[in-house]
């Protein structure tokens, strides 16, 4: 259901249905027209939250590079997300051993 799909990746309702409108995702739907996401949706909400707010792509990019890795037969969304969270855990780590920059008042 949406509201548990929205819950499990940290989204509002209505950002699932804009995904959905966009052609970015396309969950199952119940006779009574309830929409039942997967695995492979949620997955996918997670790579275009990850791209959207992280790498400041925007939806038609996002898009894009749906179609690229279909179309080649690739993992880059997983590559991409991979390198991002790695690159955050390498930093957050490296963070906890530098000290913490002084606060700016402009």
């Amino acid at each position: 259901m949406i509201s548990v799909a929205a819950d499990m990746v940290s989204v509002h309702p209505r950002t699932l249905r804009i995904y959905e409108e966009s052609g970015l995702i396309c969950p199952a739907r119940t006779p009574t027209n309830i929409r039942l996401y997967s695995e492979n949706d949620i997955r996918r909400v997670t790579w275009i939250r990850h791209l959207t707010q992280n790498l400041g792509v925007n939806l038609a990019g996002v898009r894009i590079l749906f179609a690229l890795e279909e179309r080649l037969g690739t993992r880059i969304l997983e590559r991409l997300y991979d390198e991002g969270t790695g690159a955050a855990d390498a930093s957050a780590q490296a963070g906890d051993a530098m000290p913490e920059p002084a606060a700016s008042t402009a």
